[in-house]
């Protein structure tokens, strides 16, 4: 019986720590968030589909560099097609235990804030309007570790386009779910080279 609780406490500090090792100075973040999706089924009914694969490198600890790309499209049958496409640079700072007042939800995951901008637009078929220039977009998150090295996560993020075209400024408050792998530089090298 001693023996199952201490093995027990011992899971648990170890799933603990590695919400903290995955993000320290030197490990890859790689994944990207499924913003939405829905397909109408019923007559006349649209579809609406966006994906925002990123990668980031930890330049210290809680704190991530990289880059983000943005390919979404939504429409209907007999309806101008919505393509928003966007590219650029992201950040990201996650909350330590305990920081600022916030406690963590969960024992195996992180609050966290993300930031991007880059140069990105909104194009509409059929005659419809556009919007080309500057992207940007801010918003928090939570990130739970599901293994040590896969994280689910939720972000709630406000983003915008500031450009020309007929459209102008365009902006949109969005919900994204998705997975990031996260990875120590070892192993990050270690999978670039068998890819070679």
């Amino acid at each position: 019986m001693k023996k199952m609780i201490f093995g027990a406490m011992i899971a648990a500090v170890g799933l603990f720590s590695t919400a903290s090792a995955q993000i320290q100075e030197g490990n890859w973040m790689v994944g990207g968030n499924l913003m939405g999706a829905n397909f109408g089924l019923n007559k006349g009914s649209g579809y609406d589909f966006s994906i925002q694969p990123k990668g980031a490198y930890f330049i210290k600890d809680n704190v991530a560099l990289g880059g983000y790309v943005d390919l979404g499209f939504s429409g209907a049958k007999d309806a101008p097609t919505t393509f928003v496409y966007n590219v650029g640079a992201l950040g990201r700072y996650y909350l330590s235990p305990g920081e600022q007042g916030v406690d963590n939800l969960l024992n195996h995951g992180r609050w966290f804030f993300e930031a991007n901008l880059g140069v990105g637009g909104t194009s509409i078929s059929k005659g419809g309007s556009s919007s080309n220039g500057l992207n940007f977009g801010f918003g928090p998150g939570y990130s739970y570790f599901i293994t040590p090295n896969i994280g689910l996560e939720g972000l709630l993020k406000y983003d915008a386009n500031a450009g020309f075209g007929n459209g102008g400024y365009t902006n949109r408050l969005i919900f994204g779910l998705g997975f990031q792998i996260y990875l120590p530089s070892g192993q990050a090298k270690r999978i670039a080279n068998e890819a070679r």
